[in-house]
């Protein structure tokens, strides 16, 4: 492979990167708790934007009762948002980390260059740029 594929095979992987991490910032997700009296809106990189507690979830009759089931909730809720963009987050920057496993691809994905993969932490006899121990 010569310098010019090298370098197109780095910008297309530079690109598909971006776009990924723009599709996350640009997510919102939202989990909820309690059937729904609890919702936790959680963007692409795993930051509450918001959190919306419903009036029903209030018993004035009970506040100290009422404050621990609404902790609990929002706990939850919010554990529920954190799993959605996990797996968001996994949907579209795995495909970009599955390239550095395949044959012949080095640690960002890119084509391996004989007799460099020791750079990458690898034994200059690894063919496939593993980590070293």
């Amino acid at each position: 492979m010569d310098l010019q594929q090298l370098l197109a095979a780095a910008q297309q992987m530079q690109s598909h990167l971006m776009s990924a991490q723009q599709e996350l910032a640009d997510a919102v997700v939202e989990g909820t708790s309690g059937g729904g009296l609890v919702k936790a809106r959680v963007n692409g990189q795993g930051e509450l934007v918001d959190l919306i507690i419903s009036p029903e979830a209030i018993d004035p009759a009970d506040p100290a009762e009422t404050a621990q089931t609404i902790a609990d909730l929002v706990l939850a809720a919010i554990r529920n948002a954190s799993s959605i963009v996990a797996d968001l987050q996994q949907e579209k920057m795995g495909p970009l980390a599955a390239g550095l496993g395949q044959p012949g691809l080095g640690p960002a994905g890119l084509p391996e260059i004989p007799g460099l993969s020791g750079l990458f932490g690898g034994a200059p006899d690894d063919p496939g740029g593993e980590p070293g121990p």
